[in-house]
């Protein structure tokens, strides 16, 4: 696969600046293999509870969210603390202002810290994030049932967790309902990428292993299970999701933040026992049966920390009979454009995927559930996943856990040690995800990108900044996405026109008679665009051929004889006639540069009128601002948009200024009732004219036009 050679050329570019790094893991790895890590001796039952001298004593409440803070309180926290119902506990660090102070939120300083009595304070970093370990404890101690462990630069949609996430899972509030669950039919699969079932195929998550990126594939299909036990949930972040260093870096769009969305209307999606997903700590909700799940491990990198915890915590969950729940967008999470180092996930891409093979093949014979998480930790220091210092630290976590009053759950068998029911005809259930467009390579292109990144890279910095308008006339139902799947990954944005709206699929009402009138509202919206390009899906862009155009000029169709002509009134319908008539009305009221332009061009006959088939065609930057007073002119009258934007452009530039890109395009006036790729050409920068009116007419199409860019395989 393409996609896999592309991350596996990615990742090589930055395990090369890390290698001694790597190495140095890798043999640090196996030497800890060789240590037999001391078992800790606890009596668990003399763990006594804990006094609270904070000041918040008596305070109780059941619903949190946690937040590490560094910096003084962002907008996104200051919504945080507004949502009904849940009360928000910051946790400062050695980074954070002394004075730092958020009404509605509880703040712990590193002195407070100190001073509530936990065990897990000996251990912890003064400068990092996992210091929200003490916040987790503080949460329990103080009535906590529901845990959402958040970060301070993502907006919650809506303001409503509970609109999103199962926050209830017994009594009233419970939605009591059956679940899409990923099948266990491939015994070795261990790993899922979730962005898959939510429209995001060509994005990966953090924790994820990089040989798995390239398994795109979507479920034949799905099997259920009843709720109730989702005792941790993991929601996808809008914007910027939780990605690697290895994908924002390669797939980085240059400065531009990332904005990448996810179908908010796929159905949530449990893991079966044996089935791990990547978590993270900045979009989880946590219930009290997993509450011990929560601890972050300290002896890790920073970007590994909580990935590790969530592949332990799964292995552990299992003991328990419950599962993960991926849910769909419940944050939106801003891109602030700060990379970090790779070698902070170093833990990740040298481990993480023999990890996963440990933790399933994983047995245990203890008989309570903190006898097994220490085990389990103890295991998986002398495997090298994480030191001594995690086993330690796992041991005041499970102490502190009991100091604050936390019950351990009772254990269930586990259903991986059972014969697995076949899955039959009426088990399955079907669910096909989005192809949601996806962003693309915004590197700067190196020697070892092979030739096909490479041209994608010189495509996306070509018309990376330029607004794709497309305007539909067949089913936007079965195409819309499909086109944005296509064009998206070269241009800025794909705006698409129909003459029926359709909010679902994000498609504008628009009337292809009068379509040019819409225009300047849609330049409105991108004023930072540099440039426009108008397509009508009856015509198919090669866009690889139209790297040679000049951006800053007006594209279209003028020397194609089969688009562009001038047609006399006389003698022709009465149409023609009430079209030159309007046009000349429009012409008298032009001022006197667009005049001037205009009639060095066209003949003073007044019989003849400029018609163009207007299928494509390109406006730069510089000529927004006079297409938006010609359309302004035009004002009511109903002049039919294959003579409107001709009469704009001769009126804005002398054709001989035109850039000629399109002038080598395919143009059959005529079209077949069927396509024939005979008909097209992957040498010329456009082709008309070409009918999708479906899925399968797409993939087929996607295929020809792969002899000019390769990796659009990667879409079918």
């Amino acid at each position: 696969m393409v996609l896999r050679k592309l991350v596996h050329v990615a990742a090589l570019c930055f395990l090369r600046n890390v290698a001694d790094t790597a190495v140095l893991v890798s043999y640090e790895t196996k030497a800890k293999s060789l240590e037999k890590i001391e078992f800790p001796q606890i009596n668990w039952n003399s763990v006594t509870l804990v006094s609270d001298k904070s000041p918040y004593a008596n305070f109780r409440s059941e619903r949190w969210i946690i937040v590490s803070v560094s910096n003084y309180p962002t907008e996104s926290l200051r919504k945080l603390v507004k949502i009904k119902g849940w009360q928000v506990l910051a946790i400062g660090n050695s980074k954070t202002p002394s004075d730092w102070s958020l009404k509605g939120a509880i703040f712990l300083s590193l002195e407070q810290q100190a001073n509530l009595g936990f065990r897990v304070v000996d251990h912890l970093p003064y400068d990092s994030f996992v210091r929200k370990n003490v916040g987790y404890l503080f949460a329990i101690q103080h009535g906590a049932q529901k845990i959402f462990d958040a970060d301070d630069r993502g907006d919650v949609i809506d303001n409503d967790l509970g609109k999103h996430f199962d926050v209830e899972l017994i009594g009233e509030g419970a939605r009591q309902e059956i679940i899409h669950q990923y099948s266990h039919e491939d015994p070795n699969r261990t790993i899922v990428n979730p962005y898959i079932h939510f429209g995001q195929r060509l994005v990966w998550p953090r924790g994820l292993p990089l040989e798995n990126v390239g398994d795109i594939g979507r479920e034949e299909f799905y099997t259920e299970v009843f709720g109730g036990k989702q005792f941790i949930q993991q929601g996808i972040s809008n914007g910027l999701p939780d990605v690697d260093s290895v994908f924002y870096f390669t797939r980085k769009p240059g400065l531009e933040a990332f904005d990448i969305r996810f179908d908010e209307h796929a159905p949530k999606v449990a893991l079966p026992q044996g089935t791990m997903v990547p978590l993270n700590s900045f979009n989880t909700l946590f219930h009290s049966s997993a509450f011990w799940g929560l601890m972050l491990p300290v002896s890790v990198s920073t970007m590994a920390s909580d990935v590790l915890r969530g592949y332990w915590a799964q292995r552990l969950l299992w003991e328990l009979g419950g599962y993960v729940v991926v849910y769909p967008p419940t944050v939106h999470r801003y891109d602030r454009i700060e990379s970090y180092p790779f070698s902070e996930e170093k833990d990740l891409h040298v481990n993480v995927g023999r990890l996963l093979k440990f933790l399933v093949s994983w047995r245990s014979s203890k008989h309570r559930l903190f006898e097994k998480i220490l085990e389990l930790s103890c295991v998986m220091a002398e495997e090298g996943f994480w030191t001594e210092k995690d086993v330690k630290f796992t041991a005041a976590w499970l102490q502190d856990l009991l100091a604050v009053g936390y019950q351990q759950p009772r254990l269930m068998s586990l259903e991986l040690d059972r014969p697995r029911a076949s899955i039959g005809h009426g088990d399955r259930k079907e669910f096909i995800p989005q192809k949601l467009p996806s962003v693309h390579l915004g590197v700067e292109e190196t020697g070892t990108v092979n030739n096909e990144i490479g041209n994608l890279i010189r495509w996306r910095k070509s018309f990376g900044n330029v607004v794709l308008i497309m305007y539909c006339s067949g089913p936007v139902e079965r195409t819309a996405l499909e086109w944005r799947l296509l064009y998206g990954r070269i241009f800025r944005t794909v705006v698409i026109l129909s003459e029926q709206k359709n909010a679902d699929l994000v498609v504008e009402e628009g009337h292809l008679d009068f379509i040019y009138k819409q225009l300047p509202n849609i330049f409105s919206r991108f004023t930072s665009a540099e440039g426009f390009l108008f397509l009508q899906d009856n015509t198919i862009l090669n866009y690889w051929n139209l790297l040679q155009a000049d951006m800053s000029k007006l594209w279209i169709t003028n020397k194609v004889s089969k688009s562009w002509s001038t047609v006399s009134t006389s003698g022709n319908s009465d149409w023609f006639s009430k079209q030159a008539d309007m046009v000349k009305k429009v012409v008298s009221m032009m001022p006197v540069h667009f005049q001037v332009s205009y009639k060095e061009t066209i003949s003073s006959d007044q019989q003849l009128l400029t018609v163009c088939s207007s299928d494509v065609f390109y406006i730069p930057r510089r000529f927004i601002a006079d297409f938006t007073d010609l359309v302004n002119l035009v004002d009511n009258l109903e002049i039919h948009h294959k003579v409107a934007i001709p009469m704009f452009f001769l009126s804005m530039d002398s054709p001989q200024n035109y850039d000629p890109v399109l002038s080598r395009m395919i143009y059959e006036e005529n079209p077949s009732s069927t396509n024939s790729t005979t008909s097209y050409s992957d040498k010329v920068p456009a082709v008309h004219p070409w009918n999708v009116p479906s899925e399968q007419e797409f993939i087929k199409l996607i295929r020809i036009m792969a002899a000019g860019d390769p990796l659009l395989l990667e879409l079918v």
